[in-house]
């Protein structure tokens, strides 16, 4: 299929709004970079998750044996097993006669694309897991659904710190049509994870995503997901590129040249891999709380 760019003269320097979801997931989950893969068997690395244990006690002066009880720490694989990218061909007109900025035009677009990818994978991952705790979203009550959030967390031993309430836009709207709303705490920052937040309520960082069903939401600590990503090595034959960070994602640029077809080559790729933390007990997820809100379906 052949590309089709905007011509310089049809532009007349007016911008065009593209419609592109924010880069939100990768900033609420539990990450793993290139460090912890280098020499990796298999591209998979074991996430360890500290035994939780029961003290005994015993009367004082008691002349019996001490019990004894296993330790045993959680593990669970994170993998490596996703290539996303995204391979675009320039011809040597488009290059000369079509494209004012190479980056702009093919770069950015291709890394947004790959972004995307790789925030889906961290959505697959709360989709697809089996929760231990499943609850109608309170649309008459919305805070109510955070405060039995906070309480389920709470009961699970889940940790204070760290924990999100990820939401997709229709959950959204109905939080933000409650009139309870301005007990939210704003951040007061401008980044792109600041402004897809609506603050602090309950020990929640309330975050919105258009990566996840507009009527589902997770009340969650960061470690409910463990997202494993790294960006390829540049090869030496490659005429350039550059490894780079976008949205908190690790991402590879390689571009060369194909003489037999006079065009160049334009490559944005990642190795990647997302995963549930689950329980070892029930093989269900703990450290979040899942809600569905099949009213407003």
């Amino acid at each position: 299929m052949a590309n089709s760019f905007i011509k310089p003269d049809k532009i007349v320097r007016q911008a065009l709004g593209l419609l592109q979801r924010e880069i939100i997931l990768p900033n609420v989950v539990w990450r793993y970079g290139e460090a912890d893969f280098a020499g990796a068997a298999d591209d998979t690395v074991t996430l360890r998750v500290p035994a939780v244990l029961t003290a005994r006690d015993r009367a004082l002066r008691a002349t019996s044996a001490l019990v004894a009880d296993d330790i045993a720490e959680q593990s669970v694989p994170v993998v490596l097993a996703k290539h996303p990218y995204h391979l675009g061909n320039i011809t040597d007109a488009q290059l000369t006669l079509d494209i004012v900025d190479f980056g702009e035009q093919v770069q950015m677009p291709q890394m947004r694309a790959v972004a995307e990818k790789l925030e889906d994978y961290i959505a697959t991952a709360l989709s697809s897991a089996t929760y231990t705790n499943v609850r109608e979203f309170n649309t008459g009550d919305p805070y109510a659904s955070l405060i039995t959030a906070r309480r389920l967390l709470n009961d699970a031993n889940v940790p204070m710190g760290d924990r999100f309430f990820v939401m997709g836009s229709q959950i959204e709207t109905e939080l933000l049509n409650d009139d309870k709303v301005q007990q939210v705490q704003s951040f007061g920052t401008d980044s792109a994870f600041r402004e897809a937040s609506l603050g602090r309520l309950y020990g929640f960082t309330l975050v919105t995503s258009n990566a996840i069903d507009p009527n589902a939401a997770y009340a969650m600590h960061r470690t409910a997901v463990a997202f494993a990503n790294v960006a390829p090595q540049v090869p030496a034959g490659a005429t350039a590129g550059a490894r780079a960070a976008s949205d908190g994602l690790a991402l590879t640029w390689i571009r060369d040249y194909d003489p037999t077809y006079t065009q160049d080559r334009s490559l944005v790729h990642s190795f990647a891999g997302a995963t549930a933390v689950t329980d070892p007990e029930t093989d269900k997820v703990v450290r979040a709380v899942k809600f569905t809100n099949t009213l407003s379906s």
